[in-house]
């Protein structure tokens, strides 16, 4: 069974802490360790998802990814995810959620590529935002939001598996536009693992 206390790893983490994105690991029994490839947003390691060097073999007991791993080309995907691998406990999980491309190209297929299609936190944001990446964060500057790969829910569920993960699960959210990935480095009965989904995919 995958823990569920200890070292979170948040990648591609920008400015904010892991209680603000996710509430499931704001308990205190979590200790995170932020990486951003940018250093303006004040990380505790600088560096790629593609090279977590500064992070020892087998030290995390999760890896959370919330919309970093589409801020990679499609052939380094395969090397970030290697590098979870390598990073986490085999008792570990990694959750990871980015957009559901097959959700939003429904919009672009009706023609509302620059509607807005919900409003977030930076404010509205339009399927080309999910697409290449957020506008107003690309105009002023900041060139690692740039979007460079996207996924699907069969496309994610093959790479994941096809990067070495045991147990995997994929869920989509329409209404969110986005995709939600619990994946685990050794295989674990099937209700374990939902019980990891309950706990961690978003209601």
């Amino acid at each position: 069974m995958a823990v569920r206390s200890g070292t979170v790893l948040h990648v591609g983490s920008g400015t904010q802490r892991i209680a603000e994105v996710h509430p499931a690991f704001a308990a205190a029994h979590w200790r995170e360790i932020r990486v951003d490839a940018d250093p303006a947003t004040a990380p505790d390691i600088v560096g790629s998802i593609t090279d977590l060097a500064p992070v020892a073999d087998e030290s995390a007991n999760a890896v959370f990814s919330s919309h970093s791993l589409e801020h990679v080309f499609p052939h380094e995907v395969p090397v970030a995810l290697k590098e979870f691998l390598r990073v986490m406990r085999p008792d570990g999980f990694l959750l990871i959620t980015c957009p559901d491309l097959q959700e939003v190209c429904r919009l672009v297929a009706e023609d509302k590529l620059t509607d807005a299609a919900y409003v977030s936190p930076a404010g509205p944001i339009a399927p080309i935002d999910m697409l290449y990446g957020h506008r107003a964060s690309l105009v002023s500057g900041n060139a690692f939001m740039a979007h460079r790969c996207g996924f699907t829910a069969k496309v994610l569920l093959a790479t994941l598996q096809a990067a070495g993960f045991a147990s995997v699960v994929v869920t989509r959210r329409p209404g969110a536009y986005s995709l939600w990935a619990l994946a685990t480095k050794c295989q674990i009965a099937s209700e374990d693992a939902m019980q990891l989904t309950r706990e961690f995919f978003p209601g």
